[in-house]
């Protein structure tokens, strides 16, 4: 999800003011914000300064964010948190929510994820959906409050249920993953449209994926291309990398390379790590352009460093191969161990070979069984690793059968095998 970084004040200050009741008195403050967006900068400031030293809550927060963007004044975010305080002080959520991100980011006071939870637990229990949503995302992710993917799924409700999208995506995230909430890919859906028909990118990359994999709807890849191009044509890096998986396969869309890479560039040169190892494996594969080991490289290496699994694993097989680098079975080995951790089954698959072959590394083939197994349990697994695994375990003895099975049992993503007793 993203998230709505302080330091963009004027996407901040119109969620707030479309998330704020447009009485008689909101019209004014958007009046005003419009006029120092325009330019109109000293009327409009002084009207705001004489609102937010009568004391006027919302007039107070608008200041702030004045200050912390460098709006119309001087950029100082110690005074934007002055004001954000005051406001939050005298119970105006919006100020409330903005004080607990100044606390969760470390903008003008030190960072304190604890402070920044009470700030929008006050602003989510006056039914702010903005803090409803930040709460939920706090609870989910165990910051300043212990993880529980309960309360993750009642805050984003609250919020969901008041029409703001980022939080409906979330819900349908939840539903579709079975956190928090028993799973239930229907609901997901219902919750993907309600964000997607709102325009929210996020939501329409949800729904294009539960269309794609047909679950809690009938399979529909033209639907699910259309609506990753919705999101796509908004700019947003994960419907551009999903747009060119499409077009890469001719799924829903005529099947075309150049499309496709034309796609994975956008969302590789925003910094999308899946479509930077993608576009390095067109390169590599010379579809769509013209074949360049040394390009696809830079592209992989640019993933890697990320810590995308697949970007890691592609490296890799360069560094094995020596195509467009150096040959290098040692950072071949240290690239697939990477991908291999984070529970990549091709990564797993390429260290396991080596282990067992003794390549960039010494032999060690109870660790290779191990790996070899899982790659062939995961949830894609590697094709043709079961048979890898069972050719290698009819060279081991009992002993070291079941010490391998314990190692891939045992093991959490993230991390190496555990010990491994009697190698060979």
């Amino acid at each position: 999800m993203k998230r709505i970084l302080l330091t963009l004040a004027f996407t901040l200050t119109s969620v707030l003011i479309a998330h704020s009741a447009l009485s008689e008195e909101r019209s004014q403050h958007k009046a005003l914000w419009s006029k120092m967006e325009s330019g109109q900068c000293q009327p409009a400031l002084e009207k705001l300064n004489r609102l937010a030293n009568v004391g006027d809550g919302f007039a107070q927060t608008l200041l702030g964010i004045t200050l912390n963007g460098g709006v119309c004044v001087e950029k100082s975010q110690v005074d934007a948190v002055r004001w954000f305080r005051k406001a939050a002080d005298q119970g105006s959520p919006e100020g409330q929510l903005l004080l607990g991100t100044v606390y969760e980011s470390g903008e003008g006071v030190s960072k304190d994820v604890h402070e920044a939870v009470a700030w929008y637990r006050k602003a989510a229990e006056q039914g702010f959906a903005n803090a409803q949503f930040d709460l939920g995302r706090m609870y989910l992710n165990g910051l300043g409050v212990p993880k529980d993917e309960r309360d993750a799924v009642m805050w984003y409700r609250k919020a969901a249920e008041q029409g703001y999208a980022q939080a409906q995506v979330s819900l349908g995230e939840m539903y579709r993953d079975g956190r928090g909430v028993t799973k239930d890919d229907h609901a997901a859906v219902a919750w993907f449209q309600k964000a997607a028909d709102q325009g929210d990118a996020s939501g329409q990359n949800g729904l294009g994926f539960m269309l794609n994999k047909g679950r809690g709807v009938p399979n529909d890849d033209r639907e699910a291309a259309a609506w990753f191009r919705k999101a796509a044509e908004q700019g947003d890096a994960l419907g551009q990398t999903n747009l060119g998986v499409m077009f890469a396969k001719g799924m829903g869309v005529p099947q075309n390379d150049r499309e496709a890479v034309a796609w994975f560039r956008k969302a590789a040169e925003h910094g999308d790590a899946a479509a930077q190892n993608k576009l390095g494996l067109m390169y590599a594969n010379g579809q769509g352009v013209n074949k360049d080991d040394h390009e696809a490289v830079a592209w992989y290496r640019k993933a890697a460093e990320q810590g995308d699994a697949s970007g890691q694993n592609s490296l890799g097989v360069a560094y094995e191969n020596g195509q467009g680098v150096r040959q290098d079975e040692a950072e071949a080995k240290k690239w697939f161990h990477m991908a291999a951790q984070a529970g990549n089954a091709w990564g797993q698959r390429n260290l396991g070979r080596l282990l067992r072959d003794g390549r960039g590394v010494a032999p060690n083939s109870v660790e290779a069984h191990a790996w070899l197994n899982l790659a062939a349990s995961a949830i894609e697994p590697y094709p043709d690793a079961a048979n890898e695994r069972d050719d290698l375990g009819r060279q081991l003895n009992s002993a070291q059968r079941a010490e391998a099975q314990r190692l891939a049992r045992e093991w959490q993503p993230g991390q190496g095998l555990g010990t491994a007793k009697g190698k060979q």
